[in-house]
């Protein structure tokens, strides 16, 4: 069957963009094709739902760009739809005197961005919020939030579904083809043919995009994330979201206290190299998708620029104690008995064939195919206004033919 546009990937990335697509677009003829059994299944369905403002990102970036104006969209989409959402709002945390420098600099980075709301607060102030936390000083961020993306995730769905757009589960995509109308996309469900391909696979993204640009130099390379939730009685040392000061020589934000919006507060996650694109559990091992990440040259040379960071989050994978340790520089009254193992996500992180961890959103895009390539924190928050500049990109498309 011929169709106008076929999206891969049911995430949220995927469904905001089909979704904004058709509301641009009504009269188009849409396909959306996930290859598991249910939407939101992998990085939307396995994070913690915050709703983040903006503050970690260098001005002028897609991230900054896209998570503002996604934070909007994103509110103004649960008001909406009755999407239960919490503006809880979160403390970002020195522990000590070195930290206070990069506490400035995140202070005056989430200025720029636009976030004059936020405010520095000392010891006292810190204490007045987060009663059980330690930390010399601390920025307050009353934009962040909490929310439950796989609920957004199945809206959209539903109003892609009711705009007439079609969306297939369990339909894997094996190749893609171009010929003189367009493209083919073959699946373990048959053929299907469109004339724009938008690829939002997420931990997949690098593999589809490699059918269409073989000689691709970007790798997906997976990172687990591990989380315990803190147990009924210990629940009350964490208000609401404490996060320590990032380490700007590593991706990640470090462990730090979530609270749900069903309930409970969530600790963690760690950031664990993974055997497996989606490896959820140790034992989560694919050979061949091992071998991709380790023959990856970009790959190894991150190994070696952060061995040691690397080995200290093996450690904490599976010492409870060392993960314990982490958390009581935020919260001392934190037990190890206080937590109970929970669920685990994978980020698809995308690095370069020089050792570049790419740290902003990123296209590939030739005149048949539209390529998501990167798109990790904060996508979730982003989702809409990222789907809004693809389905622009992809509007552009259709008005030119």
């Amino acid at each position: 069957m011929q169709y106008d546009c076929l999206m891969i990937g049911g995430g949220i990335v995927g469904l905001a963009t089909a979704q904004q697509l058709l509301n641009a677009n009504p009269h188009l003829k849409i396909l959306l094709l996930e290859k598991e059994d249910a939407l939101a299944k992998h990085q939307t369905g396995n994070n913690s739902g915050v709703i983040h403002s903006g503050l970690y990102y260098k001005p002028g970036s897609l991230k900054a760009q896209n998570c503002i104006r996604g934070y909007e969209m994103l509110l103004d989409f649960a008001n909406q739809h009755g999407i239960e959402y919490d503006l809880c709002g979160k403390v970002v945390v020195a522990t000590n005197k070195q930290q206070i420098p990069l506490l400035d600099n995140l202070f005056q980075r989430g200025i720029e961005n636009g976030l004059d709301k936020i405010s520095r607060i000392n010891r006292e102030e810190l204490r007045e919020i987060e009663p059980h936390c330690a930390g010399i000083d601390a920025i307050r961020v009353p934009y962040t939030g909490i929310i439950d993306y796989t609920a957004i995730s199945l809206k959209l769905g539903e109003l892609i579904v009711a705009a007439g757009g079609e969306i297939k589960l369990s339909t894997k995509v094996l190749d893609i083809k171009h010929d003189s109308s367009g493209s083919i996309v073959e699946t373990d469900k048959g053929s299907f043919s469109a004339k724009l391909i938008i690829n939002c696979a997420g931990l997949y993204s690098d593999k589809i995009a490699a059918f269409t640009h073989p000689n691709i130099e970007v790798r997906i390379i997976p990172f687990r994330g591990e989380y315990y939730m803190l147990k009924k009685e210990a629940q009350s040392l964490v208000k609401n979201l404490i996060y320590p000061v990032p380490d700007p020589n590593f991706p990640f934000l470090g462990v730090h206290f979530t609270r749900m919006i069903q309930g409970g507060v969530e600790a963690g996650p760690n950031a664990v190299f993974a055997f497996k694109r989606e490896g959820y559990t140790k034992t989560s091992v694919n050979l061949q998708e091992l071998w991709e990440s380790l023959s990856w040259p970009g790959f190894r040379k991150v190994a070696i620029k952060y061995w040691k960071t690397g080995m200290g989050e093996f450690y904490r994978s599976f010492s409870k104690s060392a993960f314990t340790s982490a958390l009581q520089e935020l919260v001392p009254e934190v037990k190890q008995s206080d937590l109970i193992p929970a669920g685990a996500g994978v980020r698809a992180q995308a690095c370069d064939k020089h050792g570049g961890l790419i740290d902003d959103f990123a296209f590939l895009e030739n005149k048949h195919i539209i390529h998501v390539l990167n798109a990790p924190s904060p996508a979730a928050t982003s989702s809409l206004s990222i789907g809004k500049t693809v389905a622009e990109m992809a509007s552009t498309r259709f008005q030119n033919a």
